[in-house]
């Protein structure tokens, strides 16, 4: 089969602390190529970076969770630029708006979004977005900053409307499903998903939450990435080989950094 990729999940997470190895290698079993593990906090970048120096074709990013918005509130863009020299630091985030669980001041989301923003504007590394309940918003300060200057992302974990995938669309970013396109009340998820260019879809798990499938209600983890994309595939009246293709082109695009070899 074509190389997979997970390109967000959460390795840093205590879910996953007792059975890193073993996660790991089920991953490169079920040929998954590369893993991204998504950053939450910036001053924790430290705890990925040492999960990327054991494992030669893990990556992560560098960010600030909304979640985390008001406790890493100020950090400038110039520091996320710094933190992005490091060769194993392929993308800025994950960051962007949630409305839904309020854990970060809508300002203060606001102002970290704008700043990785900025940051993967200087860098041209792609940001990962997370927008939830937040459609409105979170296109607007889209337009807003995309007239200021070009810059790539990918929204992550996409649970949002048709109008604001298209919106992103039309702004030359990405889209990504986790397992949630696999549950049978996203219908509508799924139309969205048949609907987008190919050339601009991608997979994760969003790892240790979200198992897709025959997986749900345990701890997900990288290797359910191959779950996903057989329900991308089967809604956009593909193969698993040919979505598989499809998808890890894509992150190879967006994710520059990451060698392909």
């Amino acid at each position: 089969m074509e190389m997979l990729v997970d390109s967000h999940c959460h390795l840093d997470f205590p879910d996953f602390a007792e059975d890193l190895d073993g996660i790991v290698a089920r991953a490169e079993a079920a040929g998954i190529g590369r893993i991204v593990t998504i950053s939450t906090r910036v001053r924790r970048l430290d705890a990925l970076l040492a999960i990327t120096a054991r494992f030669p074709n893990v990556y992560c990013s560098v960010g600030t969770h909304p979640h985390q918005a008001d406790e890493e509130d100020g950090i400038p863009a110039s520091e996320l630029v710094a933190l992005t020299q490091h060769p194993k630091v392929v993308a800025l985030g994950e960051a962007g708006l949630d409305y839904f669980y309020k854990h970060g001041s809508p300002e203060a989301q606001a102002r970290g979004f704008r700043a990785h923003i900025q940051a993967a504007r200087e860098t041209v590394l792609p940001l990962v977005i997370h927008t939830r309940d937040a459609d409105e918003d979170c296109g607007r300060i889209l337009d807003e900053e995309i007239a200021k200057g070009p810059f790539k992302a990918v929204l992550h974990c996409y649970t949002g409307g048709r109008d604001l995938a298209m919106k992103a669309i039309g702004l030359g970013l990405s889209i990504s499903f986790t397992g949630i396109l696999t549950f049978k009340a996203s219908q509508a998820l799924r139309d969205i998903a048949a609907e987008l260019p190919a050339d601009r879809i991608m997979v994760e798990t969003d790892a240790p939450f979200l198992a897709p499938g025959k997986y749900r209600g345990k701890r997900n983890e990288p290797s359910y990435v191959v779950e996903t994309a057989k329900v991308l595939a089967e809604t956009r009246g593909v193969s698993l080989e040919e979505i598989s293709r499809q998808t890890t082109e894509n992150f190879f695009r967006l994710f520059s950094k990451v060698p392909v070899a």
